[in-house]
């Protein structure tokens, strides 16, 4: 009699997140022979979910947490969910599904949880004077959710892994440490710098707290400098997201012409490929895909020394460090590497041979199948 196959169920908020960057994983473990099943807001990329061979179930879920009967339908429908497909491992993947998935994990009491914290939020980058409510909150909910008996819990970045780990929510056992959702190595590949104007570009959503305004002022205090450099910014603007730029503002800057603006790339490997220089000045993140793409494509990167963007680097030997929120020194250390070609070279070829090393999606996706494996093994031995 043949075993059936386990089943893997993915809990994302975005589709098209689940896309870019945890498809890998799910058609590594399809090919493991697990049964790969896709839970995610609706979106124009569910289809593409779907023509993947993974079967996709659509749940209400919000961009924002402003409405505490929607927040609470969202929980309950994933535990319906869990309770129709009788997943053998879940991965949640982004805040909400961690935190939902997570408690409707317990209460359906599925055998195997697995968490992916891709960074924590705004709620930990703002600074609050007092109590800070949504942030214990926040915390209750990590307890709840992160809670489970048989999980791991997967951290991008030491900061993220010890900020919980020092309010009790986490477990050591539980911890695992994967730095980033990995890169293709054969699609990100090196190729020789384009002759002509230094170009720095940064591909990222047009948010706020992604230091895209930060930017801007950057190219606007470079503008005078007589080595010549072109800043570009490739990404859109989320009007879902209360950080987003306005379109008039990315309007106003096109007017300014000290930065062109790209719009959304679908070929970042070629838009990284046609640069020299790959910034991203966020307040915080993960651990950002953009900068291992761009050690991939061996590129220098100037990024700030926040959690997450510290992590995707070695300062001064693949990139350089700058302080968040600070346009000038953004500018000052953009201008140096655009001035000085053997430094970003030197630069460039060690992000690359750093992504050999630590982000190679095939060692990512091997990772998780070992996590997926001891977790099943774990659920086996206590029935």
């Amino acid at each position: 009699m043949l075993e059936r196959k386990k089943t893997l169920l993915f809990v994302v908020n975005n589709p098209a997140f689940f896309l870019s960057h945890r498809l890998p994983v799910a058609l590594g473990a399809a090919a493991a022979g697990y049964e790969v099943h896709v839970a995610t807001m609706e979106g124009p990329a569910a289809r593409a979910i779907q023509e993947h061979g993974f079967t996709h179930h659509a749940i209400p879920m919000t961009r924002s947490g402003k409405n505490p009967l929607q927040e609470l339908q969202s929980l309950l429908a994933l535990w319906r969910l869990y309770r129709r497909v009788d997943p053998d491992v879940v991965h949640a993947v982004t805040i909400k599904p961690v935190l939902y998935g997570g408690i409707a994990a317990r209460l359906a009491r599925v055998p195997a949880y697995v968490a992916a914290v891709s960074g924590l939020g705004f709620i930990f980058t703002r600074r609050k004077r007092g109590p800070d409510f949504l942030r214990w909150a926040s915390m209750a909910l990590y307890r709840l959710a992160l809670g489970h008996s048989n999980s791991r819990v997967i951290f991008q970045n030491a900061n993220d892994r010890d900020v919980l780990m020092q309010a009790g929510v986490v477990r050591a056992a539980q911890i695992v440490m994967i730095r980033g959702s990995g890169v293709d190595l054969e699609k990100f590949s090196v190729a020789p710098e384009p002759a002509g104007t230094p170009v720095a570009v940064m591909a990222a959503r047009l948010l706020r707290d992604k230091g895209v305004c930060e930017f801007v002022e950057a190219a606007r205090l470079a503008a005078g400098h007589g080595g010549g450099l072109r800043w570009v910014l490739a990404g859109s603007t989320d009007a879902g997201n209360p950080a987003s730029v306005t379109e008039d503002e990315v309007a106003l800057w096109k007017s300014e012409g000290v930065v062109e603006c790209l719009g959304e790339q679908a070929d970042v490997a070629g838009l990284y490929q046609r640069a020299h220089i790959v910034v991203l000045p966020s307040y915080r993140e993960g651990l950002p895909k953009s900068l291992i793409e761009a050690a991939a494509c061996g590129r220098a990167v100037v990024t700030t020394d926040v959690p997450g963007c510290r992590d995707a680097i070695e300062p001064g030997r693949t990139g350089v460090l700058v302080p968040a929120k600070n346009a000038r020194a953004l500018a000052r250390a953009v201008q140096e590497l655009a001035d000085d070609a053997t430094l970003r070279h030197k630069l460039g070829a060690a992000g690359r041979e750093l992504a050999e090393r630590a982000f190679d999606v095939r060692l990512v996706v091997a990772r998780h199948l070992e996590i997926y494996g001891e977790l099943l093994a774990d659920a086996t031995s206590k029935r």
